[in-house]
């Protein structure tokens, strides 16, 4: 028996898409919704999904808990704005009629300003196909898979449409770098200026020039930046706590 986790917030752009795609593989398709205020909850249960409220508790908890809901034995995770390919789905079908393995690791690629990205964000491998009693969550700002078996690899793409917008993305950008500078100062990570410096630098030549994202032409450019812009930030945002403990919070107004 395979169940389809979804997890889900405000997500009534994404969530008909995700079930769909997986509605003719799937024995149960399992809905972990965390507050939505919009549609989604309505849509999911039109669609056959079960439903289920949890209230945030992080990636990583979240996700436990939705494993821990599903009946299936092999358990399928996928995010609200990702879709099964065609040639995805067949692999799965296929594979689960005589598992080789434990867990399998799915290709994703990702949908950016009008087009699939060949090469920026590309390949991204990821564990989202498991045996649900061997594997657990781990990780405190992203979610840890952690199997007890043996892990191989599906043919086909697992479709991530991310952002609908530039605004979306480096508001997103934004958010992030700050909660994981929050997080790294808590751990007792201090500033650094040649972090602040170099860092960016290497988040933009390993995308741009290493992971062939120039081939992608301007999506591939802009992808690099945003790696650019966010590790910058993170480090900027780690400086600013320091001086916020320096000066009490009086940092930038006397």
């Amino acid at each position: 028996m395979l169940s389809v986790l979804i997890r889900t917030k405000n997500e009534e752009d994404n969530i008909k898409r995700a079930i769909q795609s997986v509605k003719d593989v799937a024995d149960e398709v399992v809905v972990l919704d965390s507050g939505s205020t919009d549609e989604t909850v309505q849509i999911a249960k039109e669609l056959g999904a079960t439903v289920y409220f949890k209230e945030w508790q992080g990636h990583a908890k979240q996700l436990q808990y939705g494993i821990n809901l599903c009946q299936g034995d092999w358990v399928l995770v996928l995010d609200a704005d990702e879709e099964v390919s065609e040639e995805l789905k067949q692999s799965i079908k296929k594979e689960l009629e005589n598992p080789r393995y434990d867990g399998y690791m799915i290709n994703r690629r990702t949908y950016y300003a009008g087009a699939f990205l060949k090469h920026a964000w590309y390949p991204e491998w990821r564990l989202r196909l498991f045996k649900k009693h061997l594997i657990r969550i781990e990780g405190e700002l992203h979610e840890e898979y952690i199997l007890n078996g043996k892990m191989g690899k599906l043919k086909g793409d697992l479709y991530h449409y991310s952002y609908r917008n530039l605004l979306e993305q480096y508001q997103k950008n934004v958010k992030y770098a700050q909660i994981v500078a929050n997080y790294v100062y808590s751990q007792g990570k201090r500033f650094r200026l040649y972090n602040l410096v170099l860092n960016p630098l290497w988040a933009f030549v390993k995308v741009y020039l290493l992971k062939l994202g120039f081939l992608d032409g301007m999506r591939g450019l802009c992808v690099s930046m945003s790696s650019f812009v966010y590790t910058f930030l993170k480090y900027l945002f780690l400086w600013e706590l320091e001086l916020k403990e320096k000066y009490k919070d009086k940092l930038w107004r006397p």
